[in-house]
C-alpha cells in the first residue's frame, strides 16, 4: 500500500470513531489521508494522521475547480482526488465504512477473476449472495434477470485500474430496496472477483473503490445531479471510457462493513428518482457514443460523455466547464 492516498469527504467531528480508525491505520502504514470538508464541518478540525481541508483551505488550492464546485455537495471530493494525484493509487471510502484487516493489503492492478463481456446489465451482488439484492443504481426493470452462469468460466488475470469492493452489514442498496424490505445485517460470501468488460454494465459507488493512476481522469464526480446519483453516473461514464482502453472494472469481495449513517429514506428515494427513470437510457446513450480508443484519449472521451449527458438534459450545461476545469487541473498537477 505504499504510495497510496486515502480520500474521504465528511462533515463529522474529529471524534468520529471511523475517522479515527482510518487516521490510525494511515499513520501506522505511511499512507496519506486526505479529508475534504464542507459547510457544516467543524472549523477547528484536527486529527493526527489526517490532513483536513476546510472550505477556506479549499479556496486557496491551486485548482480552477476549487472556485467552481457547489457547496454542500459530495462533488467537493474531486478536490481530494486532485490533492492525491501524484500517488500511484487512490483509495476512497466514506465515514461510515469500517475497514477489515484485508482492506490494507497490497492491491494488484492485474487481478485474477471471471471476465464477463457483452452481458448487458449484470447484477454482481448475486455472485456474492443468494439474496435478491442489487446495487444502488441498478435498473429496476432488470432485477429479475439472472446473472450469467460462471460454471464454465476460467479465472484469468486482466489489467483493471478501477476496482470496487462490496460492503458487509449494510450494503449499498437503493431506497426502493430499503423501503420494501427490513434490511438485515447482510454479510456477503467470499467469491472470486468479477471483471466486467466491454458491453457489461453494473453501477459502482465511491464507498469502497480503488483507482490506479492511469484511470485518474475517470474519478470526476459530476456536480449538477443529486447526491445519490453523482457516484453512480460517474461509474457509468468510467465504465464506458474504460472500454476504450480494454479495461474491465473489478468487483471483489467485501473488505469493509458499513455502520450506516442516519438516512431519510424518502429523501433518498426522491434523490434517486432520476436514476430509476434514466439509468438504462443513460448507459444506452453512452454505449452508442463514437469514442476514440486508447488511454491517450481518456480526457477527450470523458468530456464527450459529459457533453452527451448535458445535451440530453440529464446534467445541466454548467457541468461542462467543471469537467474542463477538472481536466485542466489534473494535467497541470502532473507537470
Amino acid at each position: 500500500m505504499q504510495n497510496t492516498a486515502l480520500v474521504i469527504t465528511s462533515i463529522a467531528p474529529p471524534t468520529n470513531a471511523v475517522l479515527q480508525i482510518y487516521a490510525q491505520h494511515c499513520r501506522q502504514r505511511g499512507l496519506e489521508f486526505i479529508l475534504i470538508g464542507d459547510v457544516p464541518s467543524p472549523p477547528d478540525f484536527a486529527l493526527d494522521g489526517c490532513r483536513f481541508y476546510g472550505l477556506d483551505e479549499q479556496r486557496e488550492l491551486p485548482f480552477k475547480l476549487a472556485q467552481m464546485l457547489p457547496l454542500r455537495h459530495y462533488a467537493r471530493k474531486n478536490l481530494g482526488y486532485l490533492l492525491a494525484k501524484n500517488h500511484r493509487l487512490i483509495i476512497e471510502t466514506d465515514d461510515d465504512n469500517l475497514p477489515q484487516d484485508d482492506y490494507w493489503t497490497e492491491r494488484a492492478d492485474q487481478p485474477q477473476g471471471h471476465l464477463l463481456t457483452n452481458t448487458g446489465w449484470t447484477n454482481v451482488y448475486r455472485y456474492f449472495t443468494d439474496i435478491n439484492v442489487w446495487p444502488r443504481g441498478f435498473p429496476l426493470t432488470q432485477l429479475h434477470d439472472a446473472p450469467p452462469d460462471l460454471s464454465a468460466s476460467v479465472e484469468q488475470r486482466v489489467h483493471c485500474p478501477i476496482q470496487q469492493g462490496l460492503a458487509h452489514d449494510q450494503p449499498d442498496v437503493d431506497a426502493v430496496f430499503r423501503l420494501a424490505h427490513q434490511v438485515p445485517s447482510l454479510w456477503f460470501n467470499d467469491h472470486a472477483p468479477i471483471l466486467l468488460g466491454t458491453g457489461s454494465w453494473c453501477p459502482f459507488n465511491s464507498q469502497n473503490t480503488a483507482w490506479f493512476r492511469e484511470a485518474y481522469p475517470l474519478l470526476y464526480l459530476p456536480a449538477t445531479c443529486t447526491f445519490r446519483m453523482t457516484d453512480i453516473w460517474r461509474s457509468f461514464v468510467a465504465q464506458r471510457v474504460a472500454w476504450t482502453c480494454g479495461w474491465p472494472v473489478m468487483f471483489h469481495a467485501a473488505n469493509v462493513w458499513q455502520e450506516r449513517n442516519p438516512h431519510d429514506l424518502l429523501r433518498d428515494f426522491a434523490d434517486e428518482i432520476p436514476g430509476y427513470l434514466h439509468n438504462a437510457k443513460i448507459c444506452a446513450l453512452l454505449e452508442d457514443l463514437p469514442l476514440t480508443d486508447g488511454p491517450a484519449n481518456l480526457g477527450a472521451n470523458l468530456l464527450a460523455c459529459y457533453e452527451a449527458l448535458a445535451r440530453e438534459k440529464y446534467l445541466d450545461a454548467s457541468e461542462l466547464p467543471l469537467v474542463e476545469a477538472w481536466l485542466c487541473d489534473l494535467a497541470a498537477s502532473r507537470q
